[in-house]
């Protein structure tokens, strides 16, 4: 369980390599005694967990992937069934969804994640919180952030997502000071907002924490879609980087310089293309060992997800390292006409184009065997002008190069966007073989 500490994060840096080798050998000799899989990836490997001393030890072990959470679900478990009080499943995006059991320790180790990840972000008790994310459907995050914010003592208002008229009737009636969502339902708000005479520039709304999608570039200026939402409503922004699996969340401080980890919690590496740790600020797939959780630990998980580590000290004074806004997922890596780039540098550009009402990206092989970006959007109605022009000079003049651009009714890209089951919406299919 998580130790009673003032905080590791403002420690020496020193102190928290200490902290966290410390903290790895407990979690190794956890996985050793409970969990049937890792029992096996010892054994078959011939690994001796008393030579892994240190975090820069950690090479000498395997990964876990993906495709060992879908063959192996059950033996990554390392407690009886019936310490579980909480199941969770991750979202599918990438392939059939992984169960995780959480137990009670689990469930007060997701609070005192999402407790620090709020204060971060500068929230204190007396603030109000609007949730705009679910608690159902088996989604741990919407859950953790209840129970952080509880802990944490500020006030929570679960409205759910979704539902623009039910969530300005609530910030009119409660008065909240934050919203939590996905952000580009921010836009979504504004525009309802706008055309019912909603004067959203003088609610009680002063602070936005984003999820799920990014805010800013790698030089920490916010994005084309953050910009969008700060030049309409001007309040403070703030992203995170999280995911079920890592039972963690990276959260900016006001000075939105990268999300910041909570040593206690996670470790972290940033691996290269050889599957050897980067030098500090280059961009590789993050690679995460959880510290703490009882249920279903994990050692070296791969995450696909292609971030930097930031190792120089935050003017807010914290020494832990921090996390630069994701680049992208390292499997979906698009060559474009000779340029490489990845999902969100696509959906920067249409998140930013006032006239698109929904969009999907999809990525597959062209005749010749190169990757072939096919972008069909839904668009506002009395549009008068060439729009697939106008999008391809977009794409030029924001990533260099312009995708193939199919416009559809918004109806037919929402039947896209939200198949039957799916608990969050689909912005981008892979069909490379």
């Amino acid at each position: 369980m998580t130790e009673k500490i003032s905080d590791i994060e403002f420690e020496s840096v020193e102190t928290i390599n200490k902290f966290q080798n410390r903290k790895l050998q407990e979690a190794l000799r956890y996985l050793e005694a409970n969990s049937a899989f890792y029992q096996r990836m010892f054994k078959d490997n011939g690994i001796d967990i008393e030579q892994i001393q240190t975090i820069d030890d950690l090479v000498k072990l395997p990964f876990t992937e993906k495709k060992d959470l879908q063959l192996h679900n059950q033996e990554f478990l390392c407690v009886p069934s019936e310490k579980i009080v909480d199941y969770v499943t991750t979202s599918g995006t990438l392939g059939d969804p992984v169960t995780f059991g959480c137990t009670d320790n689990d469930l007060e180790r997701l609070a005192y994640n999402e407790m620090k990840s709020f204060s971060c972000a500068g929230i204190k008790p007396g603030n109000i919180i609007q949730l705009m994310t679910t608690l159902d459907k088996r989604f741990m995050a919407g859950l953790a952030y209840f129970l952080g914010i509880r802990k944490l003592g500020a006030s929570i208002i679960r409205v759910g997502n979704g539902m623009p008229e039910l969530q300005w009737d609530t910030i009119n009636r409660l008065k909240p000071d934050t919203i939590m969502c996905v952000p580009s339902f921010i836009l979504r708000l504004i525009e309802y907002a706008e055309k019912n005479g909603i004067d959203y520039r003088s609610s009680s709304i002063k602070r936005i924490i984003g999820i799920g999608e990014g805010l800013r570039d790698q030089d920490f200026n916010l994005n084309l879609l953050g910009k969008r939402i700060k030049g309409k409503w001007d309040v403070s922004l703030f992203a995170t980087y999280s995911s079920t699996e890592m039972g963690a969340t990276f959260s900016e401080c006001p000075y939105g310089c990268g999300g910041h980890v909570h040593p206690e919690l996670i470790i972290v590496e940033i691996i290269g293309d050889n599957n050897l740790p980067v030098k500090d600020g280059e961009v590789g797939e993050v690679v995460v060992t959880t510290l703490g959780v009882e249920g279903m630990p994990l050692l070296r998980f791969r995450t696909g997800d292609m971030s930097s580590k930031i190792t120089t000290r935050c003017a807010c004074g914290r020494n832990s390292y921090r996390l630069t806004p994701l680049v992208g997922r390292k499997n979906n890596m698009i060559k474009l006409k000779g340029t490489t780039i990845y999902p969100p540098a696509i959906n920067d550009v249409l998140d930013n184009t006032p006239y698109v009402v929904n969009y999907v990206v999809i990525v597959q092989n062209s005749y010749a065997g190169t990757d072939e970006v096919v972008v069909k959007v839904g668009v506002a109605s009395g549009q008068t002008f060439d729009i697939i022009k106008d999008l391809k000079d977009r794409f030029r003049s924001r990533i260099r190069v312009a995708p193939i651009v199919e416009v559809l009714s918004p109806e037919d890209v929402a039947k896209i966007n939200n198949p039957m089951n799916n608990r969050k919406p689909i912005k981008f299919i892979d069909r490379r073989n």
